[in-house]
């Protein structure tokens, strides 16, 4: 390898920190990954921002992206008894409810961060802004696209740097939100899931141009030749306009009139064409378990009924939603709330829209541990997410006693 080479290959290392000796002979994945040089098997090379022009993929992505955007984010202040009220007062209320900063507001911010844990390989970014002694002011989203982040290790825990124009600028961790990427390679989602986004944008490709291109005719005129005199050119045109003439152009469903040596033969999906089919839905299901969610959210209706989409809907809700919930609860927990807030104060998600279907049971079951006894109506209404009344903190039968005034 020439000098320059060798200088070359360093200055990569160095920019994306490798700790090992990687030669441009034999790269580093990430090396590889750093200029989208990880082809699938089908050739594609895949990248974030490739996988999100296969539909699938799009498809699982903004499901869970924009579903935990929209759901609404409250800061609680925990009370006596295990009760809690709303905290619209703490600074952290307005950055997670209402807006991140003056150009984004909570919902955008809080998709943005999601789909950029999904897709990319170290996760979500955003740094925080702090002001008077360290109160959270701002919460702007780091572009991994623009501003690639580098998370690093020592006996203190993540280091965090950005490249900006050119040059690493570090971030105290306790400054920057981090919502790390589920992929267990380390390289991100649409890496782990490269073969079957490359084989589902293959797949799509074909199907494009067989029929778009019209590679597959719709039907076939076969006509007959005078004696051992083949049709001529000339005459083959004719026919081919006068059933154009007839029937093409959207003029369908009228009776064919054929001459006796004409004869008309549709062309329908073989054999091969329903497997072709089955195989993009087979890799749709691939997607499904890269990406965690299940088929129906893909659209992939084939297992789903009427009676079990509300079942569905709250498989979602427990398999999917809830891992990346219980990830932004305890990322802001511990870097927007400092250690002597944490016993006080805590964001919650407010995920009552996923369970309006089941509303009427839910309400049962409240009801009926109320009257057992199981809990008081103050713990019913916490699981509701409403504040407390007074004297709702006895476990009393509101069947058999005194009605307590709101």
């Amino acid at each position: 390898m020439s000098a320059i080479s060798r200088s070359l290959a360093s200055r990569l290392q160095n920019f994306v920190g490798l700790e090992t000796k990687a030669s441009l002979a034999t790269p580093d994945a990430a090396l590889l990954e750093l200029f989208g040089a990880l082809p699938s098997a089908s050739g594609v090379r895949v990248t974030p921002l490739t996988a999100m022009t296969c539909a699938p993929v799009a498809c699982a992505v903004n499901a869970i992206s924009q579903a935990l955007g929209q759901l609404p984010v409250h800061v609680y202040q925990r009370g006596a008894h295990g009760s809690k009220e709303r905290a619209p007062d703490h600074p952290v209320y307005r950055l997670l409810h209402d807006e991140a900063n003056e150009w984004t507001p909570a919902t955008k911010f809080k998709e943005e961060l999601v789909r950029d844990a999904l897709l990319y390989r170290h996760g979500g970014f955003a740094e925080i802004v702090r002001v008077d002694g360290g109160k959270p002011f701002e919460l702007i989203r780091i572009n991994p696209e623009t501003t690639p982040v580098t998370v690093g290790m020592s006996q203190d825990g993540p280091v965090y740097s950005v490249q900006e124009n050119g040059k690493a600028r570090p971030i105290d961790r306790q400054n920057i939100l981090h919502l790390p990427s589920p992929s267990l390679s380390g390289l991100g989602l649409a890496h782990d899931a490269r073969e079957a986004i490359g084989l589902l944008l293959v797949l799509e490709r074909h199907a494009n141009q067989l029929f778009a291109n019209s590679a597959r005719p719709s039907s076939i005129l076969s006509v007959k030749g005078t004696g051992a005199v083949p049709p001529s050119a000339d005459m083959l045109a004719k026919i081919r306009a006068a059933w154009l003439a007839a029937f093409g152009n959207g003029k369908s469903g009228g009776t064919a009139v054929l001459p006796s040596e004409v004869d008309w033969t549709p062309v329908t999906l073989s054999s091969v064409d329903a497997e072709f089919l089955a195989t993009f839905r087979f890799y749709i299901e691939q997607i499904s378990r890269h990406f965690r969610v299940p088929p129906h959210i893909l659209y992939e209706l084939g297992r789903a009924t009427w009676g079990n989409s509300e079942e569905m809907n709250q498989q979602f809700l427990d398999g999917t939603l809830m891992k990346w919930i219980s990830a932004f609860e305890g990322e802001v927990r511990l870097k927007l709330f400092d250690r002597d807030e944490r016993d006080i104060y805590f964001a919650e998600f407010l995920t009552d829209g996923f369970v309006r279907a089941n509303y009427a049971a839910r309400m049962e079951g409240l009801s009926k541990a109320i009257s057992a006894r199981l809990i008081n109506p103050n713990e019913g209404r916490a699981v509701l997410n409403m504040p407390p009344y007074v004297g709702g903190e006895k476990y009393e039968n509101p069947n058999t006693s005194t009605a307590v005034a709101l």
